[in-house]
């Protein structure tokens, strides 16, 4: 998980997901056409996927993406050497990952990217989003690193371990992303995780939203697999996002 720089309006120094909005050029055939597993998904899904590949680069430093004459993901070298000659023009938008798969002779492994959930904003939000959760497994030898930008740090950290440092205020989360924690907290291991989100149909979720007496309750579908339906809490800079209008 990486943490958000705290000048950004969305979320500032939340505890994150790496993630961020769809650009155009993800949604380009001639994108489209450097991505695995385009053969069964339509452009919005295909952009959706390379969206999550793109934010993961960016923030992240992780790339999962295959050499096109070998068919295997790239290694640690490739990663790195690709990351110092990208991360920071696409972050920019001065380059796109058509040009970075074009160049580098890859394809873009968004086959190997699992829809696990999909949110939306409340209506009372000033700024809403229509967020698509993806699972993945980390390309093996990977470092990955935050950007020092958009993302301030970074760690490996389980789902339980997050949520007590939630509870306990040493991370900011908020309730979007402390639900994804609890639900994916419900697998031992990626692979169940994994074998679960694809065995489910994803539900979507546009929480309802009570904001009364310096309370604030969020309530979202018991059918959406979050084994609650609702959760009220002292309103705060966590929740300010969904408090606000």
């Amino acid at each position: 998980m990486v943490t958000r720089n705290a000048g950004i309006d969305f979320a500032g120094g939340a505890l994150v997901y790496p993630g961020g909005k769809t650009n155009p050029e993800d949604l380009t055939p001639e994108t489209a056409a450097y991505c695995d597993g385009n053969d069964d998904l339509d452009i919005s899904e295909i952009g959706s996927r390379v969206c999550g590949i793109r934010e993961t680069f960016e923030e992240a430093g992780f790339l999962l993406a295959r050499e096109k004459n070998t068919g295997m993901l790239i290694n640690r070298e490739r990663c790195l050497s690709i990351g110092a000659a990208y991360r920071e023009p696409i972050r920019r938008g001065k380059a796109s990952m058509k040009d970075l798969a074009s160049n580098e002779h890859l394809t873009l492994a968004c086959d190997l990217l699992v829809p696990f959930a999909h949110w939306i904003t409340p209506s009372i939000s000033p700024k809403r989003y229509d967020t698509w959760f993806y699972l993945a497994k980390a390309p093996e030898g990977q470092l990955g690193s935050h950007d020092n930008s958009e993302t301030v740090a970074s760690l490996w950290i389980n789902p339980d371990q997050a949520l007590a440092g939630a509870e306990n205020k040493i991370y900011n989360i908020v309730f979007a992303t402390r639900m994804n924690l609890r639900k994916l907290g419900k697998s031992d291991n990626l692979k169940l995780a994994m074998n679960l989100a694809q065995a489910n149909k994803v539900i979507t979720v546009e929480p309802e939203v009570i904001n009364e007496n310096n309370n604030i309750t969020f309530r979202i579908p018991q059918e959406a697999g979050y084994d609650i339906e609702q959760e009220t809490e002292t309103v705060g800079p966590a929740v300010a996002f969904y408090a606000s209008g």
